[in-house]
């Protein structure tokens, strides 16, 4: 059944609107009270309640209008009608409209409690069936994509399967588009969390307020543009798992509040004082090396230590090799049905120039070159030709008028000579990478990078 159940009460009569609202929140229930049909139908509009109570005969609006608003909204929404003795054909009516259940009215307040729990868990029921559905079928997908050949990526996936069914936070560290999603998928359908919610955030994208509310939620008037009350992913993700993808880039003030949850496993929405208890399972993902924001006072320690119970490195494409043949042929696949082509090869010299290249954006930059590759292609079997030139000529693999040998001695001499300067760089700073970085005019980021390149 909801935790945190919205029940919005629809009744004409004072009495028996604040009889119903009083007992409903007395079961600790959010109860939204409304006044007649049509301010109903306005308040459902706004709130999105998990289920509505509401009398038959009503002003404006009678119960079944209101019925048949809702559900013509949301076909799976739970509706409970209220009737007097003298009414009981209208509630037949109702049922055949999609009623869940109706009460007459004095209304038994055992029987009450039993149906509104009875019609929240069947709420829930059709909701993780629905979830239930998704997860299987991301799992074929992500499993199609989870390349395994290379040793590296097969240990990653042993220690990822090993750790799934864990309730432990985990940091996936990676470079952007080493497939840092995909592992959380995997994670997430591996555990016992599986027929619940996953629930991602990509942090980067958000200002620090709208991170905050889109986190936490927020309530009607909260700041200016807060028209109606919101719920945050935490609270949505709850029995499930969170994915928060790029943590390195959240503000250290939203750093406080995320530290705050993790310990107490409670939050209050912006503009709320009602502490919400949530049940999540963690999962971080950054392209930073986290350790280094923590050393330079931008990423809480206490907050890093939290986050970082298990920790996972996926290597960039370029340290794996083996998986660039099986990507580059996953993917060709997929966009040659996509587009409606007949590609059923690719040559080796062809392959050979992908295989060889660094793929700086890695399997994002794959699945972007495959798909050009495919589209332009106007044949059964992609070539080297079919090969962007900036791939084809950095490969080394002599293209079809054979020039490309003098480019790939030029680009060997400029490596040999932009590793002896980064040598020197790091010397002359004695090994700080920080200062290194700054002389040499690239992010620090880069020059790891480049280190792992060239083994230094």
């Amino acid at each position: 059944m909801s935790l945190y159940a919205t029940i919005l009460v629809a009744e004409d009569e004072a009495n028996a609107r604040e009889g119903l609202v009083h007992f409903l929140e007395g079961l600790d229930y959010e109860v939204v009270p409304a006044v007649d049909g049509e301010e109903a139908w306005q308040e459902y509009l706004k709130s999105a309640p998990d289920l509505v109570l509401a009398d038959i005969r009503m002003p404006s609006l009678d119960g079944i209008g209101l019925l048949e608003k809702i559900r013509h909204h949301n076909p799976n929404a739970k509706v409970i009608l209220l009737t007097a003795y003298g009414s009981v054909e209208d509630a037949v009516k109702a049922m055949k409209k999609g009623a869940f259940y109706y009460l007459t009215k004095p209304v038994n307040l055992e029987e009450l409690e039993f149906q509104v729990k009875k019609a929240l868990a069947n709420q829930d029921l059709e909701e993780e069936n629905r979830e239930l559905k998704q997860a299987l079928f991301k799992e074929k997908f992500v499993q199609g994509e989870i390349v395994a050949k290379s040793s590296k990526m097969k240990e990653l996936l042993k220690t990822v399967d090993k750790i799934a069914q864990s309730t432990a936070a985990v940091l996936i560290e990676g470079e952007s588009g080493t497939g840092k999603e995909l592992i959380a998928h995997r994670i997430h359908q591996l555990s016992s969390r599986a027929n619940k919610p996953f629930v991602a955030v990509h942090c980067a994208a958000l200002t620090e307020t709208l991170l905050t509310s889109e986190l936490f939620g927020h309530e009607k008037g909260a700041f200016t543009g807060a028209t109606e009350r919101s719920v945050g992913r935490f609270e949505r993700a709850h029995d499930g798992t969170i994915f928060l993808d790029e943590i390195g880039e959240i503000s250290r003030d939203t750093q406080v509040k995320l530290l705050r949850v993790l310990q107490d496993g409670q939050f209050e929405r912006v503009g709320g004082t009602k502490p919400i208890k949530v049940d999540v399972r963690l999962l971080c993902a950054t392209n930073k090396i986290l350790i280094d924001e923590v050393k330079a006072g931008r990423f809480r320690e206490d907050l890093y230590y939290r986050i970082n119970v298990i920790y996972l490195k996926i290597p960039p494409l370029r340290e794996r090799p083996e998986d660039i043949p099986p990507l580059v042929e996953y993917f060709i696949k997929h966009y040659a049905q996509a587009n409606g082509k007949k590609i059923t090869a690719i040559n080796e010299d062809a392959m050979r120039a992908l295989t060889e290249y660094a793929w700086p954006g890695n399997i994002r930059e794959v699945k972007n070159i495959a798909e050009r590759m495919v589209v332009l292609s106007s044949s059964p079997a992609l070539t080297l030709h079919n090969v962007p030139e900036d791939i084809r000529s950095g490969s080394g693999v002599p293209d079809r008028e054979g020039s490309s040998n003098a480019i790939a001695g030029a680009s060997g001499r400029l490596s040999d000579m932009e590793k002896g300067m980064i040598v020197q760089t790091l010397e002359s700073v004695k090994g700080n990478k920080s200062l290194a970085a700054k002389k040499l005019g690239i992010s620090r980021r880069t020059l790891y990078r480049k280190i792992d390149d060239y083994k230094l």
